[in-house]
């Protein structure tokens, strides 16, 4: 038994580097790249890879500053870079100021990505860069995922997708390759934790990023604070719901502070995209 568990470990292991090095010669292919980087998982593999693949001088990593976007996230990213030995480019964007996105229609992500793209692609052709590449992965396929439709739109590639590496593997290469960020947790804008057809806004935001910034400092790994209206639902992983309940009356206060009238602990935990258990619903 034992043996066949490590021939397919090894199996799992050639597949994955398999995948690696079709990533770099994908990459190759592109002569001079910007990433779209965000500082996560994703994104911060796609820059090592980019950079191992096409050298330092023709890559550059650009990250998007906005109101989605916690200043937390930011000086991560911008230490990574450094990290990588990457070229970095910090632009300020603004997602509530694109037309329909702050509705928050259940396509919102298409608004952000069309938004972004529409200020990389001017800054690749200015800089002499040939391609902009983002950090979606094959996870994403069948999931609903908007903003593919305007990474196509516009040209923008993913090369993690196009070879298929799974989050998983991308983790487990990461940490092969010395990258800081193979272990750091999933994060996805803040507009995320707002459900569809509830106004975005400037102070909704700041309310979930103050929240969520207040969890982390207690040492919670994954958070999420959806917010329902005056309510905020904490997700946190599975085997911390026990430790946030043994904070409970200090959360309590903490978020009734910030603008909360209610505060709850989903028990289901963190799971991604948990938000989107209600499209089937709004689609009716």
């Amino acid at each position: 038994m034992g043996e066949v568990q490590l021939d397919y470990s090894k199996q799992l292991k050639m597949e994955q580097s398999q995948k690696y090095e079709k990533l770099l010669d994908q990459l190759r292919g592109l002569g001079r790249a910007v990433v779209a980087f965000s500082g996560g998982v994703d994104s911060t593999f796609l820059l090592k890879a980019a950079i191992e693949a096409l050298g330092y001088d023709h890559v550059l990593a650009v990250t998007a500053d906005s109101e989605t976007y916690p200043a937390r996230e930011l000086e991560q990213a911008t230490e990574l870079a450094k990290e990588i030995g990457s070229s970095h480019l910090v632009i300020e964007t603004s997602e509530l100021n694109i037309p329909g996105y702050a509705e928050n229609p259940t396509n919102r992500c298409y608004f952000c990505k069309r938004e972004l793209f529409s200020h990389l692609i001017p800054i690749a052709k200015e800089r002499g860069y040939h391609h902009v590449i983002f950090g979606a992965i094959a996870d994403d396929l069948g999931e609903h995922r908007p903003g593919m439709q305007a990474a196509i739109e516009n040209g923008v590639k993913a090369p993690l997708q196009d070879v298929g590496l799974t989050k998983a593997e991308i983790r487990d290469l990461s940490r092969q390759l010395g990258v800081s960020t193979w272990d750091k947790p999933s994060f996805a804008c803040l507009s995320s934790r707002i459900p569809y057809g509830e106004a975005i806004t400037l102070e909704k935001l700041n309310r979930v990023d103050a929240a969520e910034s207040f969890l982390l400092n207690l040492g919670f790994r994954q958070v999420r604070v959806r917010q329902h209206e005056q309510l905020a639902r904490i997700e946190v992983s599975p085997n911390e719901i026990v430790k946030l309940v043994s904070y409970s009356e200090m959360i309590v206060e903490k978020l009734k502070r910030i603008g909360y009238t209610y505060v709850c602990i989903d028990l289901q935990g963190y799971r991604s995209g948990s938000l989107n258990e209600t499209l089937e619903t709004l689609s009716v």
